[in-house]
């Protein structure tokens, strides 16, 4: 049973290959690539349309295949900012934004409110599609945010971002301490029974 992960993006793909331990394909190498439409109002909503997009077209290219389809849907909130860019994270400052012109713009609003720093979150749902129904679960990282980017490892608004309980942006932390803090991790632990189960069925 092949683990199909619903994204184009190689920085999720490389985190989801460390943390399942499983061999995850991604979509585009079995379907191509093609842009879903993420229009969905919480993280949950937008990563159940993902991987039941990617599921059935599976299923319709490969009838006689099983998959497990995986999708997640993340950002980060700052609540003082009102808690943007929320779900509209990858494409805060526009329709195919880069990271880093995501990053400055949340930067650019932290500084125009007269911040250098606030409170913020990241969210992750985890959406879980096969034969055996449809499944979603979440993972919470807490810290705050920084107007200076710093670090080059990561992705997204990582370089702004210092978990809880530490001093150093996710743009600095190592790969080792990331899997084990991050939102994406967290939710992982609870897909990854889901993900067993299925397996075996």
């Amino acid at each position: 049973m092949k683990i199909v992960l619903a994204t184009g993006n190689r920085g999720k793909l490389r985190e989801f290959r460390q943390m399942c331990q499983d061999e995850v394909v991604a979509f585009s190498d079995l379907l191509g690539s093609f842009d879903i439409v993420e229009d969905g109002g919480t993280f949950a909503a937008n990563a159940l349309i993902k991987a039941k997009t990617i599921y059935a077209k599976l299923k319709e290219k490969f009838p006689d295949e099983a998959y497990i389809v995986i999708a997640d849907d993340s950002g980060i909130s700052v609540p003082a900012l009102g808690g943007i860019p929320g779900i509209f994270s990858a494409r805060y400052a526009g329709e195919g934004a880069s990271d880093k012109e995501n990053l400055y713009k949340l930067i650019d609003a932290l500084k125009e409110k007269g911040l250098v720093e606030a409170p913020a979150y990241y969210t992750a749902a985890i959406a879980i599609v096969s034969d055996l129904g449809e499944y979603v679960v979440h993972g919470w990282m807490h810290g705050r945010v920084i107007t200076e980017a710093k670090g080059d490892k990561g992705f997204g608004y990582d370089p702004m971002f210092i978990p809880s309980e530490y001093d150093k942006t996710l743009g600095e932390l190592d790969d080792d301490i990331k899997s084990k803090i991050s939102h994406r991790a967290k939710a992982l632990v609870l897909a990854k029974p889901i993900i067993q189960m299925l397996k075996r069925q």
